[in-house]
């Protein structure tokens, strides 16, 4: 453990990034089991997208020359009692992720970590982006209900939900973004 409690949290949400990765992985596998390939595909892409957040949390770390700690996670729920559940789940992670990315924000300004709170600005605005596409997304499968699932999958076909991962201004990430 390090004396600044805003570093021990950024090494802590690497972990929570990988986890919210396998856990949108566990989302897309429940979509490709229910045989919706738009579904599944948005999942996974959301899921290297948390991948990449947790390598651009890395990046920052290695370029402070601070220590690097890769935790372990818990395994991701695997099984939902419907489509509007998973993607509640995903919502919910979104806004539990906005929360821990506004409490580093937080002890970096009261460490007056003032680089670290610069990089820190990017997640928050790419979380309002998550939370407000998958709420949308929430919308319209819930709209749809579960016997017209293919409707979901029509408005994924003709409408863009999220950025797709494609933000120029966003951090390096350690190795590269997938």
């Amino acid at each position: 453990m390090s004396d600044s409690p805003f570093i021990d949290a950024l090494n802590e949400q690497v972990g929570h990034e990988f986890a919210a990765s396998q856990q949108y992985i566990a989302i897309a596998v429940y979509f490709d089991g229910q045989t919706l390939p738009l579904l599944s595909a948005h999942f996974y892409q959301q899921a290297v997208e948390e991948r990449n957040h947790a390598m651009m949390l890395v990046q920052y770390l290695l370029d402070a020359e601070l220590e690097v700690k890769i935790p372990g996670v818990a395994a991701p729920q695997t099984t939902f009692d419907s489509a509007a559940a998973a993607v509640q789940l995903a919502l919910d992670q979104e806004r539990g992720v906005t929360n821990q990315f506004s409490e580093l924000t937080r002890l970096a300004r009261a460490e007056n970590a003032f680089q670290g709170e610069q990089f820190l600005q990017w997640f928050l605005k790419e979380q309002l982006e998550e939370t407000s596409s998958m709420s949308d997304l929430l919308a319209v499968v819930e709209r749809a209900g579960e016997a017209n699932l293919l409707l979901v999958e029509d408005f994924l076909a003709r409408n863009t939900v999220g950025d797709g991962g494609n933000d120029a201004s966003a951090p390096a990430a350690a190795g590269g973004a997938l």
